[in-house]
């Protein structure tokens, strides 16, 4: 950390010893008034172009700022329009507001990257700015989503820098999908495919598309919520869809340079409260031999402590609780990101805008990270006065150092957690002997020591990705206009997974080679599109486009691999016994036509119809389309209504039918695969999955109503929004007797409802010369309900973790929302008695399903308090009604380690007149009902913190070409206000994909970051 912040000051230096030039400012003072009265306004925002700090009116509607002659004030204030004034050599500016009584005229960005006006739409739209992202930063800015948005459901994995984020809108998408929305960049479709996940039986978060770039070159994010609003994007609109637009320059401006410098600390959480009294052990007796010791070093099971006791090595250990914890094998993880970007007007014809953002992340995992190098270019360029090109390029340079495994499987870092309260997990340090061979801690080899695999493993990752896009538009006539435009997102990904010789599971030690290779994903959009505003009477407008869109996708890996190096430490393909290789191929292409028609009438009815027609490559020639239609409404009401109060009021309502196809392609044909060769004779075989000749897109159809509300000049504001969603016909695998020649099929036969209430609720109810606050509440509440699976309408099994493999599991169940999770429940008597068996254990009852992995109710209150220059914002998430499945629950009790095993450890448990000694007792317990191990995923999380000052212009006047410089101290993942889980974190998970979502067990540890931003700026 130390080298990252010496260069993040010296560019700070640099930057300063640059300020050669120097420019005359001095101190503008004007009066700002309401046009339709002229009376004075206090609290109006005045504040230079490009920057979000300045100066506010007082009771008179007075001002005073210093200026340059460069410099153009923006004037705002709530219920009143916008102004820009260039100042030029003015030393007085007087300002007349034009009040704003709705939201006339603002625009927003929807589907296909068009701007709308906002009061035409008729669908739900909600749109997160830059200062969401760019300060308590998440490694994944999609994270950075949380609590933000109604109806969005956006959890991260606990497994470093480089991990995934699983994001869910509006309850569960699909019974096959992956859930995510897709994500467009700058109208572009982006790549968000997932690198790999961990399971029930280990593996790696491996990071996704969208955790690949920088926070620092989004302007903004807007969330598609409903079918209608994505309806234009086809088959990969049913998962909803977020627009992402990047930052960039208006044309007309002068020189900008900024810098940003971010640093964040990541302390891990510890969340159990494990018992403290019994120590190392089985049945009641500490370890009197190594050999038990080294069996027993994962057992609470033990004497009360005291004393001392041998340990795995032979040496006396203090049988007294540890002076330190798991907590302490890890570090402090640090996140610096260095970011500069230059911006400048071409005249007034163009603009653009680079950037230059360096990430360096050290996880809380030793000798784990990430590092990433962004480049960003925007360009937007008016070649004639009706022909415009505009270009974006971003490459990104990525490098994930050692990514750690989770779950409950080997090479998990987080091994020490189950450790006996006598044991220091340092003794262990530093993992392996002076042959170089793994030191086992525990009774089971695989359960690898974090300091073996830390030291000596290797899980490398490296990425080179280049999203790029390029847009032509020629207008005609104002309105009337033609686009084209090309986009592509092509990643180069390489590979380097080692088992390290002296591994304790590998055969003989001499480890493995698990894989090393390239592989290579790429996405080319290809759109054209014809659009006009016409007037077809003096009430009447139409709104019309026409289009299509060609999308290819493709991915190609090659990799080598092997098993027993010959040699220790030689990690080459040429240095193994046995050599295996892999290749992987698939490819898609989908064509499509579309149209948009959108007829207003004067001013406060707009009734909107869209159309997309894909034709799918994955899917039989004669059965391969299918039309996704939509149409919405947007009916102003205020104006008809004689409330003072009321300064906006719209009614919306749209129905959208979207589709979805197949992601994996080769499904409808028989394909036969090469064998190895019986005695010298080439062989084949043939598939086990019988192909669908019939197979079709599945779809799913919205109806969404809502209502969007504004009164005192725009203080109060509302935003209602009530859906119901049907997917129909989901693509499912099917189960066959191999006596029919095929294990199983693919079907059409999958089903899902979703309905639910979001409500946005925004004021100020703050606002004067000095202070503002500003303040949010978004409330979600959705219910899902499985209506149909496979061909026997049977419950789907989806993930489940090790600790339970088999007794309790996540499904998607008929008739109940999903997923849920399945798991045994006590066996009762006649009279609702728990019955044990002859020896006091406790018997297994029913199968039951406990209650979905999916929150019903969810949402964040945001909170944001300027005074001068000072600055403060919080916010506030809460997440109700849905269970988790939880590995540590499990394991606490088995290993003797949870608070409720303290209960009959001298005398033994005693159910219905029969002891059992207490270890008995609760592993049985928990091995024969697995519901113990379910728990209450509710919680309220102080989620993030600012607290920044920008410093006053007039400190710089000596360095004129400064242009302001502010600070913050940021936090993010501060504290859990509330919870009902006793030894979790209940958002903590291992998987980032559905099948997991909802099962907790030996990811890594939660963590709280801290650390500052700074940012100033140079024209």
């Amino acid at each position: 950390m130390k080298k990252e912040l010496t260069i993040s000051f010296g560019m700070v230096l640099m930057l300063f010893m640059s300020m050669q030039a120097y420019s005359q400012t001095r101190t503008l003072t004007g009066t700002v008034t309401s046009q339709a009265d002229r009376m004075p306004i206090p609290g109006v925002m005045v504040f230079e172009k490009g920057r979000q700090t300045g100066t506010t009116t007082d009771m008179d509607g007075r001002y005073s700022i210093s200026v340059d002659e460069s410099t153009v004030l923006v004037f705002s204030y709530i219920g009143f329009a916008n102004q820009e004034f260039p100042v030029g050599n003015r030393s007085q500016l007087d300002v007349a507001l034009v009040e704003e009584a709705s939201e006339l005229g603002e625009v927003v960005v929807t589907a296909l990257g068009l701007t709308k006006e906002k009061r035409k739409l008729g669908y739900a739209i909600t749109t997160v700015g830059s200062d969401v992202m760019d300060k308590a930063r998440e490694p994944n800015v999609a994270n950075s989503l949380i609590g933000q948005v109604a109806g969005l459901v956006v959890k991260g994995t606990n497994s470093g820098p480089q991990g995934s984020s699983n994001i869910v809108l509006r309850g569960l998408p699909s019974i096959s999908g992956t859930g995510s929305p897709l994500f467009v960049i700058n109208g572009i479709p982006m790549d968000n495919t997932q690198r790999g996940a961990a399971g029930q039986w280990g593996g790696a978060d491996n990071g996704d598309g969208i955790g690949n770039l920088s926070p620092d070159d989004i302007e903004s994010m807007t969330v598609l919520k409903g079918q209608a609003a994505s309806a234009l994007y086809g088959a990969r609109a049913s998962n909803g869809v977020i627009l992402i637009t990047t930052k960039g320059a208006q044309k007309g401006d002068d020189w900008s340079l900024s810098y940003n410098l971010n640093v964040m600390a990541d302390r891990p959480m510890d969340f159990t409260n494990f018992q403290n009294e019994y120590g190392q052990g089985r049945l009641g007796q500490r370890p009197v031999t190594v050999a038990d010791a080294r069996t027993t070093g994962r057992f609470a099971w033990g004497e009360r402590m005291g004393g001392t006791v041998i340990g795995y090595d032979g040496n006396m250990y203090p049988y007294e609780p540890a002076s330190e914890n798991y907590l302490d094998f890890y570090n402090i993880g640090t996140n610096v990101t260095n970011t500069v970007a230059v911006s400048k007007g071409i005249g007034d014809s163009g603009a653009f805008r680079m950037s230059v953002s360096n990430v360096a992340s050290n996880s809380i995992v030793p000798n784990s990270g990430n590092d990433r190098l962004s480049i960003n270019l925007n360009v937007d360029q008016n070649i004639t006065d009706k022909f415009n090109i505009s270009a974006m390029i971003n490459y990104i340079d990525q490098k994930s150092t050692n990514t750690p495994f989770l779950s409950d499987g080997p090479r998990n870092p987080n091994n020490f957690l189950f450790l006996a309260p006598n044991i220091a997990p340092s003794i262990f340090a530093p993992g392996y002997d002076e042959f170089g061979n793994e030191i086992v801690f525990s009774d089971d080899i695989f359960v690898t020591n974090p300091y073996f695999i830390t030291n000596r493993g290797i899980n490398n990752l490296g990425r080179k990705r280049n999203i790029s896009a390029l847009s032509a538009t020629y207008t005609f006539k104002p309105k009337t206009y033609a686009m084209f435009r090309v986009g592509s997102d092509v990643s180069n990904d390489d590979f380097f997974s080692v088992e390290p010789s002296g591994l304790a599971y590998t055969s003989d030690l001499q480890g493995n080679l698990n894989g090393r290779g390239l592989s290579t994903r790429s996405e080319l959009n290809i759109d054209a599109l014809f659009g006009s505003e016409v007037s077809l009477t003096n009430d009447i407008e139409l709104d019309a486009l026409v289009g299509g869109t060609f999308r290819n996708n493709r991915f190609e890996t090659v990799g080598v691999g092997g098993n027993r190096f010959v040699i220790p430490e030689l990690y080459s393909p040429f240095n193994v016994e046995v050599f295996n290789r892999s290749y992987g191929f698939n490819e898609r292409e989908v064509l499509s036509g579309f149209y948009s028609m959108a007829f207003e009438y004067k001013d406060f009815l707009t009734l909107t119809t869209t159309g997309r027609y894909d034709i799918y490559s994955t899917l039989p020639v004669d059965n391969n389309s299918i039309f996704s239609p939509s149409v919405t409404g947007a009916f102003l009401f205020d104006k008809f209504l004689n409330i003072p109060a009321l300064d906006f009021g719209k009614f919306r309502s749209s129905y959208a039918v979207t589709s979805g196809e197949p992601f994996d392609a080769y499904q409808t044909q028989f394909y036969y695969s090469s064998a190895n060769s019986i005695n010298g004779v080439a062989a084949g075989s043939s598939p086990l999955g019988l192909p669908n000749l019939f197979l079709q897109p599945f779809t799913t159809d919205e109806i969404e109503l809502g209502l969007d509300l504004s009164f005192f000049n725009n203080r109060l504001s509302f935003d209602i929004a009530y859906f119901s969603k049907t997917t129909r016909d989901e693509i499912m695998n099917a189960n066959y007797s191999i006596a029919s020649g095929f294990s199983s099929a693919v079907v059409a036969t999958g089903s899902v409802n979703n309905r639910g209430l979001e409500v946005l609720v925004s004021g100020t109810p703050i606002q004067n010369s000095v202070f503002t606050w500003r303040t949010s509440l978004n409330l979600t509440n959705v219910r899902n309900e499985v209506l149909s699976t496979n061909l026997a309408n049977t419950p789907i099994n989806l993930g489940e973790n090790r600790a339970t493999l088999g007794n309790a599991v996540t499904a998607y169940v008929p008739g109940l929302p999903g997923p849920q999770i399945r798991a045994f429940d006590y066996q009762y008597d006649a009279n609702g008695n728990i019955m044990v068996d002859e020896a006091g254990l406790p018997l297994r009852g029913e199968l039951k399903n406990w209650g979905s992995v999916l929150p019903t109710h969810f949402g964040g209150w945001n909170n944001e308090f300027n005074y001068k220059g000072l600055s403060f914002s919080f916010l506030i998430d809460y997440n109700f009604g849905n269970k988790v499945l939880s590995a540590t629950e499990f394991y606490s009790h088995f290993r003797g380690l949870h608070q409720n095993t303290l209960v009959g450890r001298e005398g033994g448990v005693t159910t219905n007149g029969i002891t059992a000694p207490a270890e008995n007792y609760y592993q049985a317990l928990v091995q024969n009902v697995t519901k113990t191990s379910v728990v209450d995923g509710d919680f309220i999380k102080l989620r993030q913190l600012t607290f920044g000052y920008t410093f006053p212009d007039a400190w710089f006047n000596s360095v004129p070409v400064f242009k302001g410089l502010t600070a913050s101290i940021v936090g993010r993942n501060l504290a859990i206000l509330w919870r009902k889980a006793e030894n979790i974190d209940p958002e903590a998970t291992f998987g980032s994909n559905i099948n997991f979502l909802g099962i907790e067990g030996t990811a890594l540890p939660p963590v709280q970051s801290i650390g500052f931003n700074l940012n100033f700026k140079v024209n």
